[in-house]
């Protein structure tokens, strides 16, 4: 089969086009044909072995695939952690859900990791209460630009959404944020604020790190949360325990790989998901599609910030 393999450590280069063996299921597993892979910022971690678990070598990209199952030729979308960058991926039976009829495969990408971690950052970790401002970093991007249309739905009173150009925050605009700012670090205190009718925020949603982070937690008002799904910028924080104290305000993780260990919290998540989609009420942005031997490019441009959405991956091409 047609894969993109990893054998070492590094830039967009690494990414090699082979020929590797279609893969055997074990007993807990199921073969996947894929017929869309998903790209994800954390791609470009695990590329530099800088993610949040350590990576192994050689290894096949790619967290996420849709496709078939086939052993009973069901449409699905599965979480693989690795080896997604393929024609044929294995995946965890129990991680491994059926796609509703009407959705397609890109819409069902999106909502398996992202949306997921967009649907879990308000409950989840930052337990959004009724009315409270919610700030969503990278807005356009694909755990974004689904935040940001689930933030009212799951409670939120005024949503003010960061975007690094004029067309991103006029998506996000689109999307139903109330305003939509640069989300540059310098003056991003202020520009929160203002944003917010001159009032600090309740919730933000960070997946930058570094000043971006800084400047976001300077906005909270007392009692406030801000949620790290990402570290986009690669710069590490270290919140200072009086600061905390001094401030009343709360520093919360979520990490996806977590949620997948309570199933309970995935069905419930992805059946709304999935049901708001197909009612019309959830509006997924699917970006570009590239195929196996672009792998590099889609890197490049998600690491560069030239996209916006779900990005792809056509194991045809």
């Amino acid at each position: 089969m047609r894969a993109v393999q990893m054998r070492e450590f590094g830039g967009p280069e690494v990414l090699e086009l082979v020929d590797l063996p279609v893969p055997v299921p074990s007993r807990d597993e199921v073969l996947v044909r894929v017929t869309r892979a998903g790209l994800n910022f954390a791609d470009t971690h695990q590329r530099t072995d800088d993610y949040v678990a350590a990576q192994t070598l050689p290894m096949v990209p790619g967290a996420e695939v849709a496709g078939v199952r086939e052993d009973t030729g069901e449409r699905v979308v599965a979480i693989v952690t690795h080896g997604g960058y393929a024609e044929y991926a294995v995946a965890p039976a129990a991680r491994c859900f059926p796609i509703p009829d009407g959705v397609d495969d890109g819409t069902a990408l999106a909502l398996a990791l992202q949306g997921l971690t967009a649907w879990h950052v308000f409950r989840t970790a930052a337990k959004l209460a009724p009315g409270e401002s919610v700030v969503i970093g990278s807005a356009a991007g694909g755990v974004g630009s689904l935040a940001t249309q689930l933030a009212r739905p799951l409670g939120a009173g005024r949503v003010i959404a960061t975007a690094t150009s004029d067309a991103k925050r006029e998506l996000a605009l689109e999307l139903g944020a109330d305003a939509a700012i640069d989300g540059a670090p310098e003056g991003l205190t202020e520009r929160i604020v203002e944003a917010n009718l001159g009032e600090p925020v309740d919730v933000v949603i960070d997946m930058a790190g570094g000043a971006v982070f800084d400047a976001s937690f300077a906005a909270l008002a007392p009692f406030g949360r801000i949620v790290v799904c990402g570290i986009a910028s690669r710069e590490q924080n270290a919140p200072r325990t009086g600061k905390l104290l001094k401030t009343s305000r709360t520093v919360s993780g979520f990490w996806l790989f977590h949620l997948l260990d309570r199933p309970a919290l995935v069905d419930e998540a992805l059946a709304d998901l999935f049901g708001r989609v197909q009612r019309g009420e959830l509006r997924v942005v699917v970006g570009a599609t590239y195929g196996l031997s672009e792998a590099a490019q889609a890197q490049l441009d998600l690491a560069g910030r030239r996209s916006t959405g779900k990005l792809l991956l056509d194991p045809s091409r």
